[in-house]
């Protein structure tokens, strides 16, 4: 029964035999063509059954495996590939379907392919995960089609596999050139000379002329009987925060993806680069309430931590609890920090309610407000209107992308550093922004 059930009959069988019943259909008419339409569908069956007894005689002719790795990118282009090896003595033409995950939404999917006489050939194809999570890979179904090309022998595969997608590790390895200064200038960033003084304790020394008369230490001049001053050196270190709004308006989906996981790429990426950069990293995601919070270091296995955390984030469909943020924060951070706020503000009344907040919060660190400029909406915008329908829809684009402008304004006007930009550029722009505060030393 087994065999049976993986019996195929081709288009090409189903195209002969079409064609001989309008012949029998003539045959009524023009009775000289009966016997040489019998003759062919006898020939058409002996060819077919023959076909069915070549696919059979082989137990095993074809063998294959995917080849994928055990983690995979969100939002990235993830590469799979499936080898397959031939194990008869002929050219064999076969079609291969690959049950994909559930998430992926893909029903359609078939490859086409020949392989020679004991021959070994890849099928590579890309998937792009748009959520978080386990996906599973089912069987590999490959349909094997007869030398005459009338019947086709199914065999299932059971190569099944689980992988999980974490947040963007390719992307995260692409933007590890983002460390190297000379690199950094080539997108927008310009050295400028640090101001300001860090008081990082490195030695005490003898005074020499020039040195800072305000670092003169006296225990050690009256010790010495010689003027001793401390010597300080550049604080490397500092804390960087990404801060993760996961509240209901950070769902709203862009190219599949939602602003969270955007979010969630970006501070892989930005932990990395920091952490690259000799400086401290840590996490915290809040929404009505907090939720995963991890200390800035940059200790051994601090990326590892990070990116678990941001592998089990979900999105929550209540409003942010903005107040609870800011005790979290001052009670959590107790040193001035480099803090990537990432949320989104659809209004200016949206902004106003959390604003009060937001200075509070700058007073003590450096705050960067990270919001979302709708791409769709700056497309949309520059439609030509055809109607009038599409001048008002012009008109409410125009005016949204001129609200997104106005809130980022509000902000550099109160002294709080903001950052609008689209979904997919976010992680270009939340970069070049750490590195053009570290280049001004504002942190």
């Amino acid at each position: 029964m087994k065999t049976l059930s993986d019996i195929f009959l081709s288009s090409r069988f189903y195209l002969a035999l079409g064609a001989l019943i309008v012949s029998f259909a003539v045959s009524f008419f023009v009775p000289m063509l009966y016997f040489p339409c019998l003759l062919l569908l006898g020939v058409v069956l002996v060819l077919s059954i023959s076909d069915l007894v070549l696919l059979f005689s082989l137990k095993f002719p074809v063998k294959a495996k995917r080849i994928l790795s055990d983690v995979l990118s969100l939002g990235d282009e993830n590469k799979v590939e499936i080898e397959l090896r031939n194990f008869s003595g002929r050219n064999l033409v076969i079609s291969v379907i690959d049950e994909l995950p559930e998430q992926l939404q893909i029903r359609d999917f078939k490859m086409g392919i020949k392989i020679g006489p004991y021959k070994t050939t890849l099928l590579k194809y890309q998937i792009r995960p748009v959520s978080r999570g386990e996906y599973e890979f089912g069987q590999l179904i490959i349909f094997i089609n007869g030398i005459m090309g009338l019947a086709q022998r199914r065999m299932r595969l059971d190569v099944q596999q689980k992988v999980k997608v974490y947040p963007s590790i390719i992307s995260m390895k692409q933007f590890e050139l983002y460390t190297i200064s000379s690199i950094a200038r080539f997108h927008g960033i310009k050295k400028m000379r640090r101001l300001g003084m860090s008081y990082e304790f490195e030695q005490i020394k003898s005074y020499v002329q020039g040195d800072d008369i305000r670092h003169i230490n006296w225990k050690a001049t009256g010790k010495r009987q010689s003027m001793m001053v401390n010597q300080f050196e550049e604080e490397k270190s500092q804390p960087v925060y990404n801060i993760i709004d996961k509240s209901r308006i950070m769902m709203m989906p862009f190219k599949g993806m939602s602003l969270m996981d955007y979010a969630i790429n970006s501070t892989l990426t930005l932990t990395n680069v920091a952490l690259k950069k000799q400086d401290y990293a840590g996490l915290i995601t809040f929404s009505d309430k907090l939720g995963s919070v991890i200390r800035a270091d940059r200790r051994h296995g601090q990326l590892q931590s990070v990116l678990e955390a941001l592998y089990a984030q979900k999105e929550r469909s209540l409003e942010a609890n903005y107040e609870l943020l800011y005790y979290g924060i001052r009670n959590m951070i107790k040193t001035r920090s480099l803090l990537f706020l990432y949320t989104n503000f659809e209004s200016m009344y949206g902004l106003k309610r959390v604003l009060p907040i937001l200075r509070r919060i700058n007073q003590s660190h450096l705050l960067i407000v990270v919001f979302f400029e709708n791409s769709e909406l700056v497309d949309m915008s520059k439609e030509t209107a055809k109607d009038l329908r599409g001048v008002y829809t012009n008109i409410i684009a125009e005016q949204t992308i001129i609200d997104k402008q106005q809130i980022a304004q509000e902000l550099n006007k109160l002294g709080i550093q903001s950052l609008l930009t689209k979904p997919e550029d976010l992680t270009l722009n939340t970069i070049n922004k750490y590195l053009e505060m570290k280049a001004r030393g504002m942190i």
